[in-house]
């Protein structure tokens, strides 16, 4: 059976709970709001299965892609709804037009981040867009190899390790299976974010929407925004307290410290993110509306992204690594990090705790001009 004996030893993919035959595994909400999965040891038929899905135990090798590129989708407007460039809608589009399915992350009527899928293009809006939470997968690998079983063409979204818990859990290729990782920094807290919604509006009911990466700002100047009230309430990112707090480490996931799937270990046949430094790379592209970062990873993945009309430009793999977190496979924790989810178990304001615990001190900010000015005379 599989034991977790260190927090970064699980993704919470939920590969082992879907896989095993008893139904003895549960995904239970640690203390800093992760799913983690706990074993009925009496129902337990020993069979093992649990270890041979999961992706941290079976950790592949790394692997760069074999193309990369820069892509925006076609139709403007849909771009402008998008995080990046639009390439999400466009595969997914193209598999539905096809009578497939479409698996991938949106939030659910109390605004928590959920894997679902959809049939239809009229709610794919659902999935477009970044969520920077992690979503709970539920029992969407099984639906998976439901659709992939009757011959569906499937397209499934997520992180690499989602990825990566999906094609374990499944234990063969499927033909009619497209894979599309988000090239991802890290998995924020769940208890976190229901912690920051709990503190700018006490009745959730009155949300109408959430977007993480609003574009009315540009695409590289985003904005956090909320509507609830019939108001809509907007912040620049990096003055949002909520995208502080996970920009500042504080609530990312421990397996994300070393991430097992990063870096081509997912086996996905695509991956997509955001071309940051685009305007450094190829400046002729920047118009400041988003655009993807593509990388082709499979033979398979070649020919489905052949088949797209999209506007497609080769890029160098080794230049675009350095712009994007998700490349980064080693995070560094805030060290503040238990004195931030014990302030916010005893129902502490989610603002005020962000603000206490990552405040500069004045011995440090001594240290950083010192630093700055170091930097400023020798290099």
């Amino acid at each position: 059976m599989i034991t977790i004996k260190d927090k970064q030893d699980c993704c919470g993919c939920g590969a082992c709970a879907q896989r095993c035959p008893q139904s003895c595994i549960k995904m239970i909400e640690d203390k800093e709001g992760f799913l983690y999965p706990q074993i009925n040891i009496s129902a337990c038929i020993n069979c093992n299965l649990c270890n041979k899905v999961c992706p941290i135990i079976n950790k592949n090798n790394p692997q760069n892609p074999i193309y990369s590129y820069a892509a925006i989708n076609t139709n403007d407007e849909i771009r402008l709804q998008s995080s990046s460039g639009g390439l999400f809608s466009a595969f997914s589009e193209a598999i539905l037009n096809q009578d497939g399915i479409v698996f991938g992350a949106k939030f659910n009527q109390n605004w928590e981040v959920i894997h679902g899928y959809t049939e239809t293009i009229d709610n794919l809006y659902q999935f477009r867009s970044s969520k920077y939470v992690q979503s709970i997968i539920g029992n969407c690998y099984i639906q998976t190899e439901k659709f992939l079983k009757t011959g569906k063409i499937v397209l499934f979204s997520g992180t690499p390790c989602q990825i990566s818990g999906l094609k374990h859990f499944l234990k063969k290729e499927y033909e009619n299976l497209i894979t599309v990782e988000i090239l991802c920094y890290g998995v924020p807290s769940p208890l976190a974010w229901e912690s920051y919604l709990r503190s700018i509006s006490n009745q959730k009911s009155s949300i109408t929407d959430i977007n993480f990466r609003d574009k009315s700002t540009g695409w590289k100047k985003y904005s956090f925004s909320i509507k609830y009230d019939n108001k809509k309430y907007s912040q620049e990112s990096h003055n949002n307290i909520y995208m502080h707090g996970f920009l500042k480490n504080l609530y990312i996931r421990p397996s994300c410290k070393s991430c097992p799937a990063k870096l081509g270990r997912s086996g996905s046949d695509l991956s997509i993110g955001d071309c940051w430094g685009i305007q450094n790379i190829m400046p002729e592209l920047d118009d400041d509306k988003g655009i993807n970062i593509v990388l082709i990873n499979t033979p398979k993945g070649k020919e489905f992204y052949k088949s797209l009309s999209v506007k497609s430009y080769s890029i160098d793999y080794n230049l675009i690594t350095q712009y994007n977190g998700g490349f980064n496979n080693l995070i560094q924790f805030h060290p503040k990090r238990e004195q931030f989810f014990n302030k916010i178990r005893k129902g502490k304001d989610f603002i005020k705790v962000i603000e206490n615990v990552t405040k500069t001190s004045i011995i440090q900010k001594v240290k950083n001009k010192i630093i700055a000015l170091f930097n400023k005379i020798y290099y």
